[in-house]
Parts: structure tokens; C-alpha cells; sequence
């Protein structure tokens, strides 16, 4: 089954990204480039299911989330 997730990419100030993934709480990566980082993202959105799945977890679903940028003075 395919499922949606959104993920952050952050630069970092020595070179890489790192990834998180909001909606499942410490599944976080990174990697050298923005490829890399998608990639490596991937695996770990995977591993982080297979695990959920183990535990009879629900798997959160990212398909119908929000995404806005604020400006705070």
C-alpha cells in the first residue's frame, strides 16, 4: 500500500541535509545530497512502518495534512 508523508528538509551548515517527519514523532535522517536525503528518507519512513506494524500501531497518513509558512514579528 502507498502512503503519503510529508517530510523537512533542513541544510546544514557543514554541507547534507537532514530530514524529519512530522507525523511520525523521532523519524528523523540525513544525507549528502537532496537525492541522498530523499533516499535515506524513504528508508527510514519504511523501517519506522515496519516497526509501527509490528506493534499493531496505526499508521499515520499524510494525504490529507496542510502546510503554511508564518511570519512572526
Amino acid at each position: 500500500m502507498e502512503r503519503m508523508f510529508r517530510i523537512i528538509l533542513t541544510p546544514e551548515l557543514d554541507g547534507g541535509f537532514t530530514a524529519i517527519v512530522p507525523s511520525l514523532p523521532g523519524c528523523v535522517t540525513w544525507g549528502e545530497t537532496l537525492e541522498h536525503t530523499k533516499e535515506m528518507a524513504k528508508e527510514a519512513i519504511s523501517l519506522y512502518i515496519e516497526d509501527m506494524e509490528a506493534n499493531g500501531d496505526e499508521i499515520p497518513n499524510d494525504n490529507n495534512s496542510l502546510e503554511l509558512s508564518l511570519v512572526v514579528a
